[in-house]
């Protein structure tokens, strides 16, 4: 008797509980795109971010200790790195998060008419065959990728020719010596020179316009510094700091274990810096810290807004639920009120309320949820370019609210219920 009454409200007032499913549907299909996205959009926007350049600094540990004292950046105090650790960058807990590095030497060359000119070398797009059997192309032609190539192309490593011939220079310079794309300069440094073709001209906004780019191993051979490099520059996929990781960063030795486990385990700025330091000998790795900070702050601005729509969307929802109930309890008063003259408890009366109303939530939260996942991927494929990738704990996340604003939608209606006098309704008061 139960189900045959169940059946027979669901299909006399089928346009009412198609409208609750669709209002229902409505809610979850913006709570399942805003959960979805706010999940997965730290990645995302770490991405986004990473094409701004790098977020950690590596240095030798005594050019990192100059520079404190004396509040100079720059150079490397005739302290370098080994080149022959740089592998072991992508040998870190963290390693899947370093998505790019590159290393740093920089020189002061002179040119064939005597003038002095900054030479850095550096990686443009380098293959590594890593310790761990992985193959990376790490370099600044990810890293700097806000330049703007002017005349010419970005210099290929992997290009057939003689690489080391081949260099990038400044667009200020260029004007500067009346150089163009496919020049040759000529540089001189203390121990060695080279000649260079320019592959292209960049604009960096910078400095670094003043400057010319060539591979590692030609500007180290211009001085003499065959395995050694000034810095690394890595860019990673991090975690916004908290109290907890400003205090790692002070001082590790401060924590707790479990407190230490938590830190180290945690993609946080502080602890990939960390994990540098172990595997690079003498070096401070140091978080570009308004780099670090902007990610936070975007971060947590974004998945804040995410919340609040779908806070709202659920909302709208529980309204418009409220209302719908109401109005199909104010209809059907004359039959629930025969039903309680009969005999019918409120529990009884209620439950059957309840369950005509919940076995329409699933239906509009089940449509929802495959609704909203499509809306999560035209977000992610608009704004980030990539698919969103489906997190488990959408599901329980999205039914649970689904049944929390399908019971409280449901609250006055019940309440009216309750208060519903059989000898009032069926006298027609």
């Amino acid at each position: 008797m139960f189900l045959r009454m169940i059946r027979g409200t669901l299909f006399r007032q089928w346009k009412k509980m198609l409208m609750i499913a669709f209002t229902i549907a409505l809610g979850a299909s913006l709570a399942t795109a805003m959960l979805s996205v706010m999940l997965d959009v730290g990645d995302k926007v770490n991405q986004e971010l990473k094409t701004y350049g790098a977020n950690i600094t590596v240095v030798p540990k005594s050019a990192s200790v100059l520079n404190n004292l004396y509040d100079v950046e720059g150079g490397s105090a005739g302290a370098y790195l080994d080149e022959a650790e740089l592998g072991k960058i992508k040998t870190i807990f963290w390693a899947f998060n370093i998505v790019d590095y590159a290393p740093f030497v920089n020189v002061q060359a002179k040119l064939g008419d005597g003038s002095e000119i900054t030479a850095v070398g550096s990686w443009f797009n380098h293959h590594m065959s890593l310790p761990t059997g992985e193959e990376l192309d790490a370099g600044i032609a990810s890293m700097r990728s806000w330049w703007e190539i002017t005349e010419g192309s970005w210099l290929d490593e992997q290009s057939s020719g003689d690489d080391a011939a081949l260099c990038m220079i400044g667009a200020e310079a260029a004007k500067k010596y009346g150089l163009h794309s496919g020049d040759t300069v000529h540089l001189t440094g203390s121990a060695g020179d080279a000649d260079l073709k320019i592959a292209g001209i960049f604009s960096a906004g910078s400095s670094e316009d003043d400057w010319i780019y060539a591979p590692l191993n030609t500007v180290q051979a211009l001085n003499g510094m065959d395995g050694k490099i000034d810095s690394i520059e890595v860019s990673a996929l991090t975690t916004p700091d908290n109290e907890l990781a400003e205090r790692a960063a002070k001082d590790p030795s401060s924590l707790t274990v479990a407190q230490y486990e938590t830190w180290y385990c945690t993609a946080y700025a502080s602890s990939i810096c960390y994990q540098i330091q172990e595997v690079i000998t003498d070096s401070v790795a140091s978080p570009v810290r308004q780099v670090a900070d902007s990610e936070g702050a975007i971060l947590n601005k974004t998945q804040l807004l995410m919340i609040l729509i779908t806070i709202l969307s659920l909302i709208g929802a529980a309204l418009g639920i409220c209302n719908l109930v109401t109005a199909s309890v104010m209809e059907r008063s004359s039959e629930i009120g025969l039903m309680k003259a009969i005999g019918a408890q409120n529990g009884a009366v209620s439950g059957l309320v309840l369950t005509e109303i919940f076995i329409t939530a699933i239906i509009g939260g089940i449509a929802g949820f495959f609704a909203g996942w499509g809306f999560a991927q035209i977000i992610g494929h608009t704004v980030f370019g990539s698919a969103i990738t489906m997190r488990g704990m959408v599901i329980p996340l999205v039914a649970v609210l689904v049944v929390l604003v399908t019971l409280i939608g449901c609250i006055p209606a019940v309440r009216m219920l309750l208060r519903l006098s059989p000898c009032e309704v069926l006298h027609g008061r």
